[in-house]
């Protein structure tokens, strides 16, 4: 609760000084349940417009942009400018590397004492590893970061254009009493409804990027979950019920 506390006075702080000089303000990156802190902080500033971006479409973890009614900030934009970058992590000898993992990759930015906050979505396209950053880390992570476990890497910033993701998904269908959130959580997990009941009653389930602690909540097609520790999947659509009433619902579960 404390770090929710000193994320609701920081938003209040941004919301106020973009006001007050009439710019655009940046938050860090925020994870999904600092950006559902966010959409409930912001409505109590209705004078300000609070949006988010991660460096492309579909980014979980993204940068809010305070944005007050008249900035003089976009007489000539008709979107704030993000400082983010992109950063391409390639390895030095493609034919010796380690298969890495997101977990080495952050890791190795995390032991050059990077503050998390800093850093958005690391995606993995191809061969190459894309970071989304703080602009003012790129020079610090480009000079810096030559290893991850035991493979040597190269960095550069690369021009958004060279970013093309496409999510690595796999389709899972079964059979689900009801499309409520807890069952189709169960089916896309491999879990028990009881063992996931903890999770969403602790805040740790987004649909859409919106908190839901009730596992009564019903999807609809192409509802997007994510699940802190397990991942998250896209909810596609009913397919027809069984003889005994039951569900068959399809999923996509990004891997």
């Amino acid at each position: 609760m404390e770090k929710d506390d000193l994320l609701v006075k920081r938003i209040r702080e941004l919301a106020a000084l973009a006001d007050r000089r009439s710019c655009v303000t940046f938050s860090d990156f925020l994870n999904l349940n600092e950006q559902n802190i966010l959409h409930q902080t912001i409505q109590k500033f209705p004078w300000i417009k609070g949006e988010t971006f991660g460096g492309y479409e579909g980014a979980e973890r993204q940068i809010a942009a305070f944005v007050p009614d008249a900035p003089a900030y976009l007489t000539d934009r008709s979107e704030p400018e993000y400082p983010i970058v992109c950063v391409r992590i390639d390895p030095v000898n493609a034919r010796f590397a380690e298969s890495l993992t997101h977990r080495d990759v952050l890791g190795a930015l995390l032991n050059l004492g990077i503050d998390r906050a800093k850093t958005g979505d690391i995606a993995l396209c191809e061969e190459s590893w894309y970071l989304f950053c703080h602009s003012t880390l790129a020079p610090l992570i480009c000079d810096e970061l030559t290893r991850i476990r035991h493979t040597s890497v190269k960095c550069a910033v690369c021009s958004p254009s060279e970013f093309t993701y496409v999510p690595r998904t796999e389709t899972v269908r079964g059979s689900v009493a009801s499309v409520r959130l807890d069952s189709v959580i169960a089916l896309a997990f491999h879990a028990s409804r009881n063992s996931l009941l903890a999770l969403i009653e602790e805040g740790k389930v987004f649909v859409n990027g919106k908190l839901i602690t009730t596992n009564a909540y019903t999807l609809k097609e192409e509802d997007i979950v994510s699940v802190r520790g397990l991942g998250r999947f896209r909810y596609r659509k009913t397919v027809g019920q069984t003889k005994k009433g039951r569900c068959m619902v399809e999923i996509e579960r990004y891997v």
